[in-house]
């Protein structure tokens, strides 16, 4: 079971208040087998799911470790690599591991080591953080102190619209650290306004990123759990309704694009590795053709090589070149306006 901050907690799985008895507990997993179990006509993934959640809580030594925040844990779902891969730019979080990172996401892209990293702007996840902050407080009370807002048990207590801002947040960041590790070839600009709002709200693209494979637009994704393109949208459990990421980054890019007077070489959606059963898929047909979703861990590789006709680019634009990237980067950061 992922424990990124957005994935249901063991006790969502089971169908219980975290308060519940242990004999409550143990009715509510013996009920969800019998109801999951694929030889009665249940789910099979979902089984799974309960299996390994009364993994966590099935006994009392168990559950009082996962509510002291001392359960295992595997930022991201993609093991513990997920979050710290990701701040390798030389960032560094709290010892909770949810605490925002600090270090090298800065304007200058500056290396403090013999790297030359790439050039990085603005602030990856901090709205995002934001926002988790402002609703944790709403949610604890007024006049409660709070002494660590990352604390694992308390991120786990609260209720997952919020646990979800938190992981965007780390998504964004761990994107961020994984471009800033590529050269100075490289230039990513974070939180990028599109000049748009939606419900009143500026409408932001997570990362535009420039380099010798082109110019690419960026969303960090999070949702706690799997999912698969189906067609020209990305479907499963965990996005609400209505949800579709890739047609609300391509509306997004568009306008972004028509502001900058630019062509995006590809739109890319990044998830933890363990939300994506195959390494990438592309939209390589229609009005999407170009949009990528793309395990983490492979971003890197995807950002180097490009995504040609084959890996979701559009029509199979060419690569850009270093003098041309190192051309355009003057007018973008002109032209680019940060959240």
């Amino acid at each position: 079971m992922s424990d990124s901050p957005a994935s249901p907690t063991p006790y969502e799985v089971l169908g219980v208040d975290p308060g519940v008895s242990d004999g409550e507990l143990r009715k509510a997993y013996r009920r969800l087998l019998r109801e999951t179990h694929p030889d009665t006509g249940g789910d099979a993934a979902r089984f799974d799911r309960v299996q390994r959640a009364w993994e966590r809580v099935g006994t009392p030594a168990d559950r009082a470790a996962y509510d002291r925040g001392h359960g295992s844990r595997s930022v991201g779902g993609d093991g513990g690599a997920a979050h710290s891969a990701g701040a390798s730019g030389s960032a560094s979080t709290s010892g909770s591991g949810f605490g925002p990172a600090t270090g090298s996401f800065r304007a200058a892209g500056r290396a403090e080591s013999s790297t030359v990293r790439a050039r990085s702007y603005g602030h990856p996840g901090g709205q995002e953080r934001e926002r988790y902050l402002e609703l944790l407080r709403e949610w604890v009370g007024r006049g409660v102190t709070i002494d660590d807002p990352y604390e694992p048990a308390l991120v786990r207590s609260a209720p997952r619209e919020i646990r979800s801002w938190l992981a965007k947040a780390l998504a964004e960041e761990a994107t961020a650290g994984l471009v800033s590790t590529l050269g100075i070839g490289y230039t990513i600009w974070n939180n990028v306004l599109t000049g748009r709002e939606q419900g009143g709200v500026p409408e932001t693209i997570d990362h535009v990123v420039l380099g010798p494979a082109g110019l690419f637009a960026v969303q960090s994704e999070d949702w706690g759990g799997e999912v698969r393109l189906r067609k020209d949208e990305l479907v499963g459990e965990v996005l609400g309704r209505g949800v579709e990421p890739l047609h609300e980054l391509s509306r997004a890019a568009k306008t972004l694009a028509r502001s900058l007077g630019v062509k995006f070489t590809a739109l890319v959606t990044v998830v933890p590795d363990a939300a994506l059963d195959e390494p990438a898929a592309a939209v390589t047909r229609g009005r999407l053709a170009g949009s990528v979703v793309v395990r983490r861990s492979l971003l890197p590789q995807l950002l180097r090589d490009g995504a040609g006709a084959g890996a979701g680019g559009r029509g199979g634009v060419d690569r850009t070149s270093i003098d041309r990237a190192f051309e355009l980067r003057p007018h973008l950061q002109r032209a680019i306006r940060l959240a």
